[in-house]
């Protein structure tokens, strides 16, 4: 990581201490013995996770080891004054019943009455999903920095409007500008696009009018593939260890996760193998049946690689695309979004719900390693300092190799599943910079207008997204953060060296040369920086790997084989322990579906003891 600063003086005023801090800061040194349920780690799944248990009677305790909530959804202040999502950094996935359930995974239990405990490492919750100040009055998502995906569900179940979750939507959501001159030497062409057909179809219309008039069957057909794939989202995967071991009651009871399946192929009828193309194909196929233009395509197919070590021409970078669209904000399918304050304040909203329901939650408390009985079975961890607290279940935000591989005593696993495990695709192209600038980039492709306004192009993330564009409370006035959310970078470089400073920086400045070809001005614009490669990534926010899906989201390592086949419903090997992060089904973005799926099984098994 590198971060700097140059003379930006600014009185910083003390910020507004989040509602769960506060709650935590009143019960200090009340660290019981013994709950009903300890989640380790307070990434976004974790935290969403409590508080449903919580909300369902379950007393609950969630352990961070950093200093911040959130995971990879913070918000963090690297450069004075600039406010970062220095990872998640746009708001589409999270699923919709969770934003409204909770107030938000921790959440979701305590909301079901289980008493739940957090644990956190670091000094913030959230894992990636955090906000955080690393220069003075900037403030970074540092990890993940947009909002899509979480379930609505958790949006109404958490209420998370009522704990301070503010929106910004983004419209237009794509902007891809070009180099070279147009017709009638107008200038450098860009294309924009939005969720305004008739103009989308004026702007594709630039490089091709048969694309303008697929775009919108394309867009539909695209539509209708998310609206299929969204049950299974919502539910634990069939559950084939029970068909094929259990007894005839677990097996007939294992009938009902069917139904998802069931449902999907409903809604694609007769259309299945076209879509079953769209899940195995190469992307670069699929559009190249849609579409004739190279920067249409250009542009739909980075989502098709986002955090992943493929090319559009791989088999089965369709699924990736899927992955990034099939989300939806305010009711508005495929919509993403900034969180207003930074990624960090999702996070916050939903530690509030769970700590409002009596869930526990501890920063800078590092989990060294779970607790099992003579038994086999899971109760409790035992801290870094050596402190034991005890449990009837635990659950694991944390990657399926962290998870098995550092945090459980090897020999109460099969040595199949370990090394089934251990074998996990987490390599990961992404190095994430977080900018702080003086100025907005002003793109030869749209120039800027007088008095420097933000300007549509401004909004979107393609590779780089401008979030104080909307958000105003990020940076200091006339100041603005940027996210670059860079590939391809390998976890080792060539001859075998490491990350270090000089290679951090030196690549850094190769990726603002780029940019200012295409916005000239934007290097002298620069106030801070903070680099964030895949090792980085790995040792910040445990990312495997620096993996932002944990593994990677191969057809191989999707839905009954993830993380591995016959253990993708988060029950794992050891009876009493569950994972519920990213590396389980439905896989990685700021969703909280594993959360809120791993709570309710949770749930059922503890009504069941």
């Amino acid at each position: 990581m590198a971060a700097s600063g140059r003379g930006l003086s600014r009185a910083l005023g003390a910020s507004r201490r989040p509602a769960w801090r506060q709650t935590h800061l009143e019960a200090r040194g009340r660290l019981k013995p013994e709950y009903d349920a300890v989640v380790i780690g307070a990434g976004h799944n974790g935290l969403v996770a409590a508080a449903y248990l919580q909300r369902l009677g379950v007393n609950t305790v969630v352990f961070e080891r950093r200093h911040v909530i959130g995971g990879a959804a913070v918000t963090e202040e690297i450069v004075p004054g600039f406010k970062f999502s220095r990872a998640s950094y746009l708001l589409s996935l999270l699923r919709p019943q969770i934003y409204t359930d909770l107030e938000l995974k921790a959440a979701y239990l305590q909301r079901l009455g289980v008493n739940t405990v957090v644990f956190e490492r670091r000094h913030v919750i959230g894992g990636a999903a955090v906000t955080e100040e690393i220069v003075p009055g900037f403030k970074f998502s540092r990890a993940s920095y947009l909002l899509s995906l979480l379930r609505p569900q958790i949006y109404t179940d958490l209420e998370l409007k009522k704990h301070g979750l503010r929106l910004h939507l983004r419209n237009p959501y794509s902007f891809t500008p070009m180099l070279e001159e147009g017709t009638g030497h107008k200038g450098p062409r860009s294309l924009l696009l939005g969720t305004d057909t008739a103009e989308n179809q004026r702007q594709i219309a630039q490089f091709s009018r048969k694309d303008a008039q697929a775009f919108p069957r394309y867009e539909e057909f695209m539509g209708r593939l998310a609206l299929a794939v969204d049950p299974l989202l919502d539910a634990a995967p069939v559950d084939m260890a029970a068909f094929q071991h259990g007894s005839l009651r677990q097996k007939f009871r294992s009938l009902s996760t069917l139904k998802p399946l069931l449902k999907a192929g409903r809604i694609l009828g007769a259309q299945l193998p076209q879509y079953y193309q769209v899940l195995t194909a190469p992307i670069s196929k699929v559009l190249d049946q849609w579409f004739e233009s190279e920067p249409l395509k250009a542009t739909l197919a980075t989502d098709a690689v986002i955090g992943a070590m493929t090319s559009p021409h791989s088999p089965g970078s369709g699924y990736v695309l899927l992955h990034h669209v099939m989300g939806g904000l305010e009711e508005i399918q495929g919509a993403w979004g900034y969180v207003q304050g930074g990624m960090g304040a999702l996070s916050d909203a939903i530690a509030s719900s769970a700590t409002a329901h009596g869930a526990t939650i501890f920063t800078e408390k590092t989990v060294a390693k779970v607790r099992v009985s003579s038994e086999g079975r899971a109760q409790g961890v035992v801290l870094q300092d050596g402190t034991e607290v005890r449990s009837k279940v635990v659950l694991c935000s944390a990657s399926p190799q962290v998870t098995f591989l550092k945090l459980m005593p090897q020999e109460w696993l099969p040595e199949a599943f370990v090394e089934r495990v251990s074998q996990l695709d987490s390599q990961s192209p992404v190095t994430k910079i977080n900018v702080a600038v003086d100025r907005l980039p002003d793109f030869l492709a749209a120039p800027n207008p007088p008095g420097g306004q933000p300007l549509p192009h401004h909004q979107p993330l393609i590779e780089l997204c401008i979030p104080s564009s909307l958000d105003p409370t990020l940076a200091p006035p006339g100041c603005h953060v940027i996210s670059l959310f860079t590939q391809y970078t390998p976890y080792t470089l060539t001859g075998g060296k490491v990350w270090d400073e000089q290679e951090r920086n030196a690549y850094a400045d190769k990726v603002f040369d780029c940019i200012e070809a295409y916005a000239p001005g934007f290097k002298r614009s620069v106030v801070g920086r903070d680099i964030l490669t895949p090792p980085d990534l790995e040792r910040i926010f445990g990312l495997p790997g620096g993996n932002i899906f944990h593994c990677a989201m191969s057809l191989d390592q999707l839905y009954f084989a993830r993380p591995v086949p016959l253990h993708s419903g988060y029950r794992c090997p050891l009876p009493g322990l569950y994972l519920c992060g990213s590396g389980a089904h439905p896989g990685g973005g700021v969703m909280g579906a594993a959360g809120r799926n791993a709570a309710h099984v949770v749930f059922g098994d503890l009504r069941s003891m």
